[in-house]
């Protein structure tokens, strides 16, 4: 048995949460916040047995896809300034990072 943890944009947690249940898979959501852009994101936690990998692995692949947006930068408080750029920066964003854990023990009550 597996966990797959999936950090998503927030954009794409709605589409891919009505993906898992239409496959049947259960996951647990969580509404994190990601340390470069400040923003939020979505964290699935998914557990699965090792067959069902790819098939969930598709899944995110299919419904996290990655873009571009402009984002205003967070001014610097008390950083170094010197780094810091006034203006918007395009960046990409989306798309998913995905980990896999292998599960030593699972245990529903």
């Amino acid at each position: 048995m597996k966990m797959i943890i999936a950090v998503v944009q927030d954009k794409d947690s709605s589409r891919l949460q009505d993906s898992l249940v239409e496959k049947n898979y259960r996951a647990t959501k969580l509404a994190t916040t990601g340390g470069f852009l400040k923003a939020g994101n979505t964290t699935f936690m998914i557990g699965v047995e090792d067959a069902q990998i790819e098939d969930v692995m598709e899944i995110i692949r299919e419904n996290c896809k990655s873009r571009n947006q402009m984002v205003a930068p967070v001014s610097p408080m008390g950083g170094n300034a010197d780094a810091y750029v006034p203006y918007p920066v395009e960046v990409e964003v989306g798309g998913a990072t995905v980990f896999v854990l292998p599960v030593e023990s699972f245990q529903q009550f």
